[in-house]
């Protein structure tokens, strides 16, 4: 079965905009985890655009205590400055249940694409080792769109990762524009991939109601779906509980297996 985690920084980017505490971050979380949600994401960066280090800190309480799981996503490469301890900082602060490692600049507006195995293994390697010491479990962030013979997903295998999350802004763009059929062959080879090479998988990024559950039935065996700005946007037309609810039944629907 998959499960859905909502990521919750587009709460944090209307809270920032105007200052202030509201929209609460954490009431807004609970609330998700109230309609059904498995567990929360965030996704904290350097100049604390949206999710700063005092969320992530109310969040892991949070998700603690509902024993649900907590997945701190970030670039573990970025440096510390004030306000941001750095990413593996945050994580032996928190100790979330899973850590996923995602290859952003600071300038990127969102993240937009996976990280390249062949080149990045060796740097990847020693922060997998003390993620996983931590107790977290590993996900590491990856491109599935490439031709196959371009495609180093097996390789996050030889960091020590646990999953791959697959970036499915290609995905979400090819649906949208109605030929999805090719890309979701690509996304599913590359998802077989990974599973041969003994890493679990997850998805994330530009996932919607419109093109999950087609997703869903495309690529086996996809243990967890990371959502938040389709979700968010979606919540304020139809409100935050229905919405989340919505997204349950997409995915308690969705037979993917449990890797």
């Amino acid at each position: 079965m998959t499960v859905l985690s909502v990521n919750v920084n587009k709460i944090a980017v209307l809270r920032n905009s105007r200052g202030g505490a509201e929209p609460d971050v954490v009431r807004a979380a609970r609330t998700c985890l109230d309609a059904g949600a498995q567990g929360i994401t965030v996704h904290p960066r350097p100049d604390a655009r949206h999710i700063r280090a005092d969320d992530v800190h109310a969040l892991a309480e949070l998700t603690r205590a509902r024993g649900v799981e907590f997945n701190l996503e970030g670039n573990p490469f970025a440096p510390p400055r004030p306000g941001y301890p750095g990413f593996i900082a945050l994580c032996e602060q928190v100790r979330p249940a899973q850590a996923t490692l995602v290859p952003d600049g600071d300038g990127q507006l969102t993240s937009d694409h996976g990280f390249d195995f062949d080149r990045d293994a060796d740097a990847l390697r020693p922060l997998v080792a003390t993620l996983k010491a931590l107790g977290c479990r590993v996900s590491l962030f990856a491109d599935a769109h490439l031709d196959p013979a371009d495609c180093s997903i097996p390789r996050a295998a030889d960091c020590g990762a646990d999953r791959v999350e697959l970036y499915t802004g290609p995905y979400a763009e090819a649906f949208a524009g109605g030929n999805a059929d090719a890309m979701l062959q690509r996304f599913a080879a590359a998802a077989e991939r990974a599973q041969r090479a003994g890493l679990a998988v997850n998805a994330g990024h530009d996932l919607s109601q419109h093109n999950l559950g087609a997703f869903l039935a495309g690529v086996p065996n996809v243990l967890e779906v990371s959502i938040g700005h389709a979700l968010v946007s979606e919540a304020l037309y139809d409100g935050l509980e229905a919405t989340v609810q919505a997204y349950r039944a997409i995915v308690d629907g969705a037979r993917t297996g449990t890797g």
